[in-house]
């Protein structure tokens, strides 16, 4: 029965030869070009531990805040007559950005100059008369008694004077604080208030008063942060360097470093909260963007960095021999 069945045997062998050599022969055909073959080096993520490429301590998630931010508003409460921002203009420290209806302040300045201007005059009638009575008090023609008399109605103007002159500064304050400047250069990133609304430095409680006129946010003050585990807080540290890669540009690395570690724990989210400098200024960043920190270990004294390699170019018929010995 063996030999009955040997012709079997040498039929799948010689078809199995033939299928190899077929297969062989199609791959040769095809053009012997170099392809490009990437290689990265890949580490194990342990817990929110992640190492592409160059090692990582840790990755954390934040926001993109701003350090020094203002709603600003008036000092005094009053309707508004013109609003000079809006949203996405850059403003200079000092620049006027609103102004109040300023009647009222107005003619309460105009009320005290008047005033002033009152009181100088009775003090300017009043001098020449107590110098001549001081000489006339000398030559005892005048006596002691109405000297001092003249003295004192002086002395009262005098006084009127710089009275006047200190209400006079009072209603030139309120009347500045008419004018609305921004605190700071930076970007209104918001607009409140329209004009004809009231406005106030405090909230009323009831109606549609406002409190602010306009929100400027100090853009070259942007930091993230970041809320970190707590288990892993001990491996951030001050001046520690990291990267930054924003939601919106997930292919866009930001060098940054560690500012500060807020010392103080979140016990919902059992996370510490880090301050990162974003060591790049860019238009492209704004407040409240959401970002992913990756935190860098420190390079170790002497050590000399390895370059990561960049691909191989491996011809594809090599490619094709390599899997025929594999196989076999």
């Amino acid at each position: 029965m063996s030999r009955r069945r040997s012709p079997r045997w040498i039929i799948y062998l010689a078809g199995t030869v033939v299928a190899v050599a077929l297969t062989v022969s199609a791959r040769s055909a095809i053009e012997d070009q170099a392809q490009p073959v990437h290689v990265a080096i890949v580490q194990p993520i342990l817990g929110n531990e992640m190492s592409v490429g160059s090692a990582a301590l840790l990755e954390a998630t934040g926001y993109v805040v701003a350090r020094r931010q203002a709603t600003v508003g008036p000092k005094i409460g009053g309707k508004l007559r013109d609003v000079l921002v809006e949203e996405g203009m850059l403003v200079n420290d000092g620049q006027v950005i609103a102004h109040l209806d300023d009647s009222n302040a107005l003619a309460a300045l105009n009320y005290a100059k008047a005033t002033l201007e009152q009181a100088q005059i009775s003090e300017a009638d009043q001098r020449p008369i107590l110098e001549r009575n001081k000489g006339l008090v000398e030559k005892h023609v005048v006596s002691p008694d109405s000297y001092e008399s003249i003295k004192a109605s002086y002395d009262h103007a005098l006084t009127a004077v710089t009275v006047a002159r200190a209400a006079l500064a009072v209603a030139q304050q309120n009347e500045d604080d008419t004018v609305v400047k921004a605190p700071f250069s930076g970007l209104v990133t918001l607009k409140a208030a329209q004009p004809g609304e009231i406005v106030s430095p405090i909230s009323a409680g009831v109606g549609f008063t406002r409190t602010g006129i306009a929100t400027i946010v100090d853009m070259d003050s942007l930091e993230v942060e970041p809320d970190v585990n707590e288990a892993l807080i001990n491996r951030v540290r001050v001046d520690q360097s990291c990267r930054v890669t924003l939601n919106a540009y997930p292919d866009w690395q930001i060098p940054g470093h560690v500012v500060a570690v807020i010392p103080t724990a979140d016990r919902a989210k059992a996370t510490v909260r880090v301050r990162i400098a974003i060591d790049v200024k860019d238009s492209r960043i704004f407040p409240g963007m959401g970002a992913r920190v990756t935190f860098l270990p420190d390079a170790k004294p002497g050590a000399k960095s390895r370059p990561q390699p960049t691909g191989v170019l491996v011809p594809p018929k090599r490619l094709s021999q390599l899997e025929m010995r594999m196989s076999y």
